[in-house]
């Protein structure tokens, strides 16, 4: 049979190899991770991007820059950073963003109320505005 050292051996050999397959999932998740934010920050920049000042908006792409870069050289720690960098310009813009929902929405209700319905994804603005529309028809019989 196997002496104690070469069972021990093995042992050492299944742990290492388990903390390296850990790395390696984490590695991709990560990789993964960065490359769907690259993905919906375009998304958005192309949507959103005539609604965020532009300093806001050049901190998004600044960010969207590094990480595209992070994400190429599939170098971990930069991709870290660069993902916080871009979640923080982010958060920034989404102020702008917000102001110019609501400014469209006082030149026109209706849009704005779709529109926050949309990025809710439930549609509740429209079923409140449904609902109004309801009681007005009652109102008129």
């Amino acid at each position: 049979g196997l002496t104690e050292q070469e069972i021990q051996r093995m042992r050492d050999e299944a742990k290492a190899n388990e903390a390296k397959d850990k790395e390696e999932r984490e590695r991709v998740d990560k990789i993964n991770a960065a490359d769907s934010m690259i993905f919906s920050t375009e998304k958005q920049l192309k949507e959103y991007g005539d609604k965020i000042s532009a300093d806001k908006k050049g901190s998004i792409e600044a960010a969207l820059g590094k990480l595209k870069e992070a994400h190429k050289a599939q170098n971990l720690g930069d991709i870290d950073a660069a993902m916080t960098e871009l979640n923080n310009a982010w958060q920034a813009a989404s102020q702008d963003m917000y102001n110019a929902q609501q400014q469209a929405g006082a030149q026109n209700p209706g849009a704005g109320q779709q529109q926050a319905g949309a990025n809710a994804g439930a549609g509740a603005g429209q079923s409140s505005a449904d609902n109004v529309t309801d009681v007005d028809f009652e109102e008129v019989k």
